[in-house]
């Protein structure tokens, strides 16, 4: 069983940051096709954590480590969604910029399973 649970401040903390996220990358969550392709490097970003451990420390390449946070904040962004919905009963959702990228991510993921 979860223990006492703030989902309504969780999902504004997480809501705030990928809003601030999208700001530094310049992301435009009204456009669909651009945060499709967003939500495709997400999904794709398990395989390419191998290359990160390869990344440079001398020059930090801060464009990329923003776009690093946001793929974790879809992780908490959907954790969040779905244990709201188990453990609470009730669902959680943030504003435009949290539905726009979990409507692209769930998307995505339905295109990626078989039959």
């Amino acid at each position: 069983m979860a223990g006492f649970e703030n989902y309504a401040q969780d999902t504004k903390d997480i809501e705030l940051e990928i809003e601030r996220k999208g700001i530094a990358l310049g992301i435009d969550w009204t456009n669909e096709d651009a945060v499709r392709a967003l939500a495709r490097e997400a999904l794709d970003f398990a395989g390419a954590a191998e290359k990160d451990k390869a990344l440079d420390t001398n020059h930090l390449d801060y464009a990329r480590l923003a776009r690093l946070e946001l793929f974790g904040l879809a992780g908490l962004m959907l954790r969040t969604m779905q244990e709201s919905a188990s453990a609470a009963g009730f669902e959680s959702h943030g504003g435009d910029a949290w539905k726009a990228f979990a409507r692209a991510l769930w998307a995505e993921k339905k295109l990626r399973q078989p039959g």
